[in-house]
């Protein structure tokens, strides 16, 4: 673990070698990729053995583990024993199921995307999954759960010659004359399968039978929306986050954070609002915020501006005022046009303790610790490459891009999306190595390692330590022409092993190392 430094100063970890593992929604050669294919979340929950994403046309696809079935008892059961399974993640499709629907605010004349912004999942009750996913303005609450499929039986009439197991359906049209009675009465029979024996024994029937409701062994997966979280958010959703408590989440816009709690859907407490008396006189906004892992009063928000605020929701119902600022000194003269968008950080994470905190930004990744608020631990040098390419990065919006990033279950490495459908993987510790790997079915076959600066356990580290070495302003880290129209934007490692989870395009691709 990285807290206290304790796991790296014995030495820098093993070197992974990263292999393909799966891939899901693989396009063809040549095959157009459709925009409401395109996936925009992934989502680990807590054990590891469900993997969610969602994508711009609203749907939320679920995936489940299989590989720890054929062992029998529990996993983490398992590895408390040091039981060693010797394989790497296997995932197979579980169920999907539309989430949002593309809608219209007739007061604001704005249309609003179906689009997933964010999954998060939460804690599971009586065998059923539960998960959080929002778009744009509405958040929803899904209880996804296996039924038992019922079937009606023990009927009079003999429905032998039916298909399927549906009821048998009457025929209100007919193209054909029919002979009818008097009383309205038909002499045919009157049901669609006339297969289906409905003719009374001589001497009529001696008793009615009740139909019967039967269980049998076969289960339908149900996804149920059991609360919607709306009206609450009047710029665009870009985070939500559970708090560690179980009953409470956080929802981020631009300018305010909404507390919620899980069971109220009608009512949620503004507890950060950023926005000033006149907006002229605005100048950063929220991109992405939080919850502490362990501390549930506790919790964390990124701004425009490269900096991150820790708050303590005891001080004061509007935390208006943070518990700790970290950012990073400007170095003068460096300043220049882009200087301000490019310190967005986009996505923060942090470690599984708590002890520290992963932000990204265009330029860099950054781990900083929460009792050292003077800079960062460490930097990670993902895109300085691009830098004399600025220009042209604003030109076609591509500075704008949002990459996230993840760290492992054991926070001794953190990665993230770059373009090309590539993404790194750095170590924290001293002496380790660093990979840029390419989202495909051979990973390696664009892969370089370069190794990391030498430098102490990050228990140690009294100042900023810097990695990656300068790159060629014309080509990728590759020495590869670099292609801003396939990015890899989302990624997520898998909580108690080395597995990656990357969206490229409509695919979704896993790794194990």
């Amino acid at each position: 673990m990285l807290g206290g430094g304790e796991g790296t100063a014995a030495g820098a970890p093993q070197q992974l070698e990263w292999k393909f593992s799966q891939v899901f929604g693989e396009r063809a050669a040549g095959e157009e990729v459709q925009e409401v294919d395109i996936i925009s979340a992934i989502e680990f929950d807590r054990t590891g053995n469900h993997l969610a994403t969602g994508d711009r046309g609203g749907r939320v696809v679920l995936f489940e583990r299989n590989d720890t079935k054929d062992h029998g008892g529990n996993r983490m059961d398992l590895e408390r024993m040091d039981y060693s399974i010797g394989r790497h993640p296997e995932f197979h499709y579980k169920t999907e199921f539309q989430s949002h629907e593309p809608e219209f605010d007739y007061l604001k004349s704005l249309e609003i995307e179906e689009k997933i912004n964010k999954i998060r999942w939460c804690q599971t009750a009586n065998g059923a999954l539960f998960l959080l996913s929002t778009n744009d303005k509405t958040i929803k609450f899904w209880k996804v759960q296996e039924k038992k499929v019922k079937k009606v039986c023990d009927l009079n009439v003999d429905l032998s010659g039916a298909i399927g197991n549906g009821p048998v359906v009457c025929s209100s049209t007919s193209t054909s004359s029919k002979p009818c009675m008097e009383n309205g009465g038909c002499n045919e029979n009157p049901f669609s399968y006339s297969s289906i024996n409905t003719s009374l024994p001589a001497g009529g029937v001696l008793s009615l039978r009740l139909p019967v409701v039967a269980n049998n062994n076969e289960t339908n997966l149900v996804a149920k929306c059991r609360r919607i979280y709306a009206h609450a958010h009047d710029y665009h959703i870009n985070s939500i986050s559970n708090n560690s408590d179980g009953e409470t989440f956080i929802s981020a816009d631009d300018l305010r954070i909404n507390l919620w709690n899980l069971e109220i859907s009608n009512q949620s407490f503004n507890i950060v609002d950023v926005k000033p008396a006149n907006m002229e006189d605005l100048t950063e906004v929220i991109t992405s915020a939080e919850f502490h892992p362990t501390h549930c009063n506790m919790l964390a928000y990124s701004s425009s501006r490269g900096s991150i605020r820790l708050i303590d929701m005891r001080q004061s119902a509007l935390c208006d005022t943070h518990s700790k600022l970290f950012e990073e000194q400007e170095v003068p003269g460096t300043r220049s046009f882009f200087t301000e968008i490019i310190a967005s950080i986009s996505d923060i994470k942090f470690a599984k303790d708590g002890r520290y905190i992963l932000s990204r930004d265009y330029m860099t990744l950054k781990l900083w610790d929460v009792n050292m608020d003077s800079g960062p631990v460490v930097t990670f040098q993902v895109h300085e490459y691009l830098r004399p390419k600025l220009c042209d990065l604003y030109e076609n919006d591509s500075i704008f891009d949002k990459f996230e990033c993840c760290l492992s279950g054991d926070g001794i490495r953190v990665a993230t999306g770059s373009y090309s459908n590539m993404f790194r993987v750095f170590g924290c510790s001293g002496g380790s190595t660093e990979a840029t790997l390419e989202a495909s079915k051979n990973p390696m076959r664009r892969q370089i390692q370069t190794p990391s600066r030498p430098s102490k356990s990050l228990g140690t580290l009294p100042r900023i330590l810097r990695r990656g070495g300068a790159d060629s302003s014309g080509v990728d880290v590759n020495g590869s022409s670099f292609d801003f129209t396939t990015k890899l934007l989302h990624l997520a490692w898998h909580p108690t092993e080395n597995s990656l989870a990357c969206a490229a395009s409509n695919s979704l691709y896993m790794y194990y190392a």
